[in-house]
Parts: structure tokens; C-alpha cells; sequence
């Protein structure tokens, strides 16, 4: 007999959390079982169902499964383009390695976001958080402005889409192109083809990647790739930038959240209608908390490191709502940004929300494989006033396992290593920031990308005084910059001085365990490890 669902029940969960967790440690005391009976891991395919008057849960069959189990996960996509006879329109920097083709779709701006249609290639000057949701259903992405760590090549690089920034004029003569082919597969140099141009692409079985010794591991973002992701053989999650995972599951500057009041009226409702029914704090802390927990769960239990929000005040500006509450910098890139706001009245409310949702997604919902880090610790006095800021959230160093690690971003945090070492359970190597603030190089700035030299000797040494340090206070270090997912031979570098592990974009994982095995083996055979 047919039955009109009222609308309530259309958009409510069919299951409560309490009947998910109990559904979810019945399939695991399965497969376990199957698993020691048979001697070697059995993935299960379960049938289940809920008793419609009384709610009991019931298993209805249990069986090995064998497609998913049985196909190959654990691959990789290599690109060859064959480009003889087509004209290129434009080229720039390189970012990724592969090849798409699409119809141009010219965005000045956050109003044309809305004409962008699945498979577009995006052209523009450049991007910022705001623009992940639809960057997502592009094929591929051409910049004018922008380096290989700005932020259009970092969503790129995580969304697996082929990207050209810098690309000088892209807007002005892409704007008639038509249909493009956007090519990453030959070189640092990144081409834009007129029309169709054809590729080859192979797949590469990664199960025999070799094991090594220091970890590997991935930079990751958007919670929906996490599960594709964790199937690459990966000892976890070393950076997960939460204002991408913000922007893409809030797209509300927290401020407004908390005082409405401070907002024009058509602005006020803008909000009122983004979040709905929800109470604010509800709606923020719940939504983060959820987006965090999908990439923790697919991880689980290897260790998943949520970097707290690193927005700039230009980029905080543009979120809805953000206007009022933000400064107008000249050069937002060395201004308020990182651990200078979580402590700050004019902040702090904000960042408590940043937190409460931490500590829902280990001590609610379970991920204790979630481990926080600070960015843009200025001096060691700074780093002691946020952790103050944690702990009054309730996420408190050492306790339940929690350990919180500063990233190694700015020269002071190399030149006072030590102390910095006495708060923190290690340091992560930014070397995005760290380039730039060595070399005094705006790495947003196309006019001098050519001096950003991310595996330059100073850099190289600034590395090396860290590691000592490191080594003398028995103090972990790793790295989440993009240089090792460019430069595999950096990454050699870093394991020739003693670096715990290694976090690349996913599309760089082969050759950066090869380039780290190759390494290793050279240490084992000069040092005897």
C-alpha cells in the first residue's frame, strides 16, 4: 500500500548513532571471527534490518565478500599525452601530473561560480576556500596569478585535477578557447592546448611499494576523498588543513555566528538562512566535527593530524559574514593569522569552536587517532598561551593520548628549536612558509616565483638545524610542505638527516617512498642500520 512520508521523516536518519555504533561493532566482531577461522583476512559482506514496532537490530547473513575485496585498490593513474599538432594557447607552472580536457568557463569572481557545470576547466585570476565546492567539479584549473604552494595548486593537488597557475593572460586569452586540453604530464612546465588533444592513461599497481622506515604519510582536506585515500598504503594523515575542511562543510565565518548582531541586515539573513533550524554553535561544532570525523574514520586507527585554522585575513574576509570582523592588512601573509588569533579576545570565542568540535570527534565520537597541531607559532611564549587555549577546551597535552605538534614554519621556530621543543610532542616542516620567510619570497607572487626555491641550500640548512636540535631533545620531526611531493630528491635529503616521516600530496606517495627506500638502503649499507 502506498504512503505519503511526511516531510520530517523524508530528511531525518534512519538510524540513531547508538544503532550505527552497535551495527558497526557487530561487523567488526564478524569479520573478525571469519577472519581467525579462516587464517587470513576476510572482508564480509552483511546483510542487515530493524524490527519496524519493537527497533531490535538483527544480522540476516553474513558472507565473504569478493568484488571489492578481490579488485585491485591499491592503484595509481600515470598520464602520456601526445600533443603533436596542436597548438598551445598559454603555459605556466605545472602542478600535478595529469591531463584534462574541458570547456573553458572564464570565473572573475565568486558571482560565476554558479555557471561552472561538471568537466568545465575553471580559468581566473586565482582562488581562495571559498571556491573548493565548485573547484571540485572542474576537470581542471588554469590561474593567472599564483605559485605552486598558493592556494588554487593545493586544492588541486588533493582534488587529483590538473592545474596551470601563473599562467600570464590566462583570462584574456583563454576567454574565446572553447574547448582546452589541459596538459601536467610533461614536466615542470604546465601547457594549455587548444581543442581535443589525446592521452593515454595507465594504471600502476602500488602493492609492492617497498616498506620503509621513516613514515609516510598524506596531506589531506576534503573529507569525501578520505576514504579513497586511506586505501593507499600510507601510515596516515600528517596534515589536514582545517579551513579547507571549514570552508567546505561551514562557509560561515564563525564571528558571525556568534554576534549576528554586528552584521547589515541582508547579510544577518543570509546566515539565518545557510544555517537553518540550528543554533549556531550547534550548527558549527557539529558540521566541523562531522567533517573531521569521515577523514579520522577512514584512517582509524592510524594517526590523522588536524592542523587548526590557518586563514589569512583576506581569505577570512570573503567567507559569509566575514567582513565586519576582519582587519584590512597590507600583507595578510605575515599578519593575523595562525596562533596569534586563538589567544586574542577579538578570536578566541571563535577558536574554543575549533576546538569543541576536536575534542567531540575524539572523546564523542570516539577518533582518538586525532592529533592537533598549531601553525604560525610565532615564539615559544605563544605556544604556551594556546595550549592554555586547548586545555580550557578540554584537549589537554598527553591526556587520552592526545599529542599536539607545532609547525616549523618561521626561522624563529628553527632558531629556538629547543625551547619550542620543551611544550611540544614535535615539529612539522612547513616548507611552504618557511621558504618564503628564508628567502624573503611572497609565495603568492608570481613576479618573483622564480626565486621561491623550495630545495634551496638555505632552506636545506635551516632543515638541518632543526633536525639537530630535534635529535638533541629527542623531539619528532616531519614534514607537511609540498617540496618533497615535488622533489622526491628533497625527500631523499631529509632521510639522510634523520626526519621521523614524510607527509606528500596522494598523487606523489610512489615516487617519494621510492626516492625514501633508495635512501634508506644507501644509510643501511654506508651506517649500518
Amino acid at each position: 500500500m502506498d504512503a505519503t512520508v511526511p516531510d520530517s521523516e523524508q530528511t531525518a536518519w534512519a538510524l540513531t548513532d547508538a544503532e550505527v555504533l552497535t551495527l558497526s561493532r557487530w561487523a567488526i566482531a564478524i569479520e573478525q571471527h571469519f577472519t581467525e577461522r579462516r587464517g587470513r583476512p576476510t572482508p564480509m559482506d552483511l546483510e542487515w534490518g530493524k524490527d519496524g514496532e519493537t527497533g531490535e537490530l538483527f544480522i540476516l547473513q553474513a558472507r565473504p565478500e569478493t568484488v571489492q575485496s578481490n579488485a585491485s585498490a591499491l592503484t595509481m593513474r600515470t598520464y602520456t599525452i601526445h600533443p603533436e599538432g596542436h597548438e598551445v594557447l598559454l603555459e605556466g607552472l605545472a602542478v600535478g601530473d595529469g591531463v584534462a580536457t574541458g570547456t573553458v568557463r572564464i570565473v572573475e569572481g565568486t558571482d560565476h561560480l554558479a555557471d561552472v557545470q561538471d568537466g568545465d576547466v575553471i580559468v581566473a585570476r586565482s582562488t581562495d576556500p571559498d571556491w573548493e565546492p565548485v573547484m571540485e567539479r572542474a576537470s581542471a584549473l588554469v590561474t593567472q596569478e599564483g605559485g605552486r604552494t598558493s592556494h588554487a595548486a593545493i586544492v588541486a593537488r588533493e582534488t587529483g585535477i590538473p592545474a596551470v597557475v601563473a599562467a600570464t593572460d590566462a583570462l584574456t586569452r583563454l576567454a574565446d578557447a572553447g574547448t582546452i586540453t589541459v596538459s601536467c604530464a610533461e614536466g615542470s612546465v604546465g601547457k594549455v592546448y587548444r581543442g581535443e588533444v589525446p592521452f593515454d592513461i595507465d594504471e600502476l599497481d602500488l602493492s609492492d611499494l617497498p616498506h620503509t622506515k621513516t613514515h609516510i604519510l598524506v596531506n589531506l582536506a576534503d573529507p569525501d576523498h578520505a576514504l579513497k585515500v586511506s586505501l593507499l598504503p600510507v601510515d596516515g594523515v600528517g596534515l589536514v588543513r582545517m579551513e579547507f575542511v571549514f570552508a567546505g562543510v561551514i562557509g560561515v565565518h564563525p564571528l558571525a555566528l556568534l554576534h549576528p548582531e554586528r552584521l547589515s541586515p541582508e547579510v544577518a539573513a543570509q546566515v539565518a538562512a545557510h544555517i537553518g533550524d540550528q543554533a549556531p554553535v550547534d550548527f558549527f561544532v557539529e558540521r566541523l566535527s562531522m567533517g573531521l570525523a569521515k577523514l579520522a574514520s577512514a584512517f582509524y586507527p592510524r594517526p590523522v593530524i588536524v592542523r587548526f585554522s590557518d586563514i589569512k585575513s583576506n581569505e577570512y574576509a570573503h567567507l559569509l559574514g566575514g567582513e565586519p570582523f576582519e582587519p584590512k592588512e597590507e600583507n595578510p601573509m605575515l599578519g593575523w593569522r595562525g596562533a596569534s588569533r586563538y589567544y586574542d579576545p577579538a578570536f578566541r570565542d571563535a577558536f574554543a569552536l575549533e576546538v569543541e568540535a576536536l575534542r567531540r570527534v575524539r572523546e564523542v565520537l570516539g577518533f582518538d587517532n586525532t592529533h592537533v597541531m598549531i601553525p604560525f607559532c610565532r615564539t615559544p611564549e605563544e605556544g604556551v598561551l594556546v595550549l592554555a587555549e586547548l586545555a580550557g577546551g578540554g584537549l589537554v597535552r598527553g591526556e587520552k593520548g592526545l599529542k599536539v605538534y607545532v609547525m616549523a614554519e618561521i626561522p624563529s621556530n628553527v632558531l629556538l628549536a629547543r625551547q619550542f621543543a620543551a611544550h611540544f610532542d614535535g615539529f612539522s616542516i612547513g616548507s611552504n612558509d618557511l621558504t618564503q620567510l628564508v628567502y624573503g619570497v611572497d609565495r603568492d607572487s608570481a613576479g618573483v616565483a622564480h626565486l621561491f626555491d623550495d630545495t634551496g641550500a638555505a632552506l636545506k640548512v635551516a632543515c638541518q638545524m632543526l633536525l639537530e636540535a630535534a635529535h638533541e631533545t629527542h623531539t619528532k620531526v616531519g614534514i607537511c610542505g609540498q617540496s618533497p611531493s615535488d622533489h622526491p630528491d628533497f625527500a631523499a635529503f631529509l632521510v639522510e638527516h634523520g626526519i621521523d616521516s614524510i607527509s606528500v600530496t596522494p598523487d606523489a606517495v610512489v615516487k617519494v617512498t621510492h626516492a625514501v627506500a633508495t635512501a634508506e638502503a644507501a644509510l643501511h649499507t654506508s651506517q649500518g642500520w
